[in-house]
């Protein structure tokens, strides 16, 4: 009896799988279970929630544990900070806008700004809505700028606590007032250089736009036209208990939640697992907003583009193009990948937060692909 229980108990460390349990389903199941279970025994690794949407058909896996011996697997009811995934539904919101005219992504950003910010162009050529989408607006990844030296050393253990100090007290106001201080220092529209302050400069913009604060915008949007019930960027006292504990680095102590940014586009959206399934099979189906979405605004080079704040991968032969995404904050990381070409989507999220974490998310996801397009298997 002792035994049996130990097998139990272990089985139910390493290995919740959430759905699905059909045999025409189980290579695919194997394939991501092997995949996930070899993940978690990676170093400062110990839980991973995937869901895989392969050809219109579903697959949720949760492993490990959100707390390392406490046998507290994640589950579908877990909420997790999904980082800057958070930027893709700012803009499919902005797509959203744009198929309904009431944005044009040539606009000038001044045209939506409430006082004159003449430092907001690069000689004569100003900045415009695209810009922001494509992450070539100059402006500085962080408002306020401290932002940006405090996560020159992101695993510092003591990052984290000087962040929420830092947003502890900042506004919408305050992040205006920084933004006169931006200096553009090249043309506008050709260099990449990621911006969560642009995106969050987007948020306000459809704010103006739709006359609605961005956080209901949003909420109503994705729970319309997508049904994503779960996915906000405040949650509830209730809610808050479902969150998932996260840790920061080597730090083997549980890390703060991310503060409140202002507007919160660029950084403070949570979700479930279930989900982000939904969110894929949005994707997947490619319908005007999300059609509009997946649009190039700017080639780099033969391997990647951007859309409205999607990387667009060029660079695998095998997959085709495919839509991509990382988030992370400072106690959890995660990868979004939407591939039209085999009808296939993938989440994953590790309430882990490192130096390593996003390449071994990668090498799971990839390992994922390449034995599910090697077998062609339709499920």
């Amino acid at each position: 009896m002792k035994n049996r229980f130990l097998l139990i108990l272990l089985l139910s460390s390493i290995f919740c799988l959430a759905q699905n349990s059909k045999p025409e389903n189980t290579t695919i199941k194997i394939v991501i279970d092997s995949a996930a279970n070899r993940m978690i025994k990676k170093p400062l690794i110990h839980s991973t929630s995937i869901v895989l949407v392969y050809q219109g058909k579903e697959f949720i896996g949760h492993y490990g544990e959100l707390e390392k011996g406490k046998n507290n697997c994640p589950d579908n009811e877990t909420i997790y900070e999904i980082g800057s995934l958070s930027k893709t539904f700012a803009g499919t919101l902005a797509a959203k806008a744009v198929c309904e005219k009431k944005l044009n992504i040539e606009d000038e950003v001044q045209k939506y700004l409430p006082q004159n910010y003449p430092n907001l162009k690069y000689g004569k050529q100003p900045l415009l809505v695209k810009h922001l989408l494509s992450h070539t607006s100059g402006i500085p990844n962080m408002l306020p700028f401290e932002a940006n030296t405090i996560l020159q050393n992101f695993t510092n253990h003591d990052t984290p606590a000087k962040i929420n100090q830092l947003f502890k007290n900042y506004g919408q106001k305050d992040f205006l007032r920084d933004l006169h201080k931006v200096k553009i220092d090249t043309v506008p529209g050709y260099k990449y250089s990621y911006s969560s302050a642009g995106t969050q400069l987007l948020a306000f913009i459809l704010e103006k736009v739709y006359k609605t604060k961005y956080e209901e915008l949003l909420t109503n949007f994705i729970a319309k036209d997508i049904a994503m019930q779960n996915t906000k960027i405040s949650l509830s006292n209730q809610e808050a208990k479902r969150l998932a504990v996260g840790y920061h680095s080597d730090n083997n102590v549980i890390t703060s939640p991310m503060p409140q940014l202002p507007w919160g586009a660029s950084g403070n959206m949570k979700s479930t697992i279930p989900d982000m399934a939904k969110y894929i099979k949005f994707q997947l189906k490619n319908n005007k907003i999300a059609a509009e979405s997946h649009k190039t605004i700017v080639k780099f080079d033969d391997e990647f583009s951007i859309g409205y704040l999607w990387n667009i991968a060029t660079d695998d032969k095998k997959l085709g193009t495919f839509y991509i995404h990382h988030g992370g904050v400072p106690r959890s990381q995660c990868y979004i990948y939407i591939i039209p070409k085999y009808d296939l989507g993938a989440f994953i999220i590790t309430n882990q937060s490192g130096t390593n974490t996003a390449k071994v998310m990668e090498d799971t996801l990839n390992e994922i692909f390449e034995k599910i397009t090697q077998t062609g298997n339709n499920g």
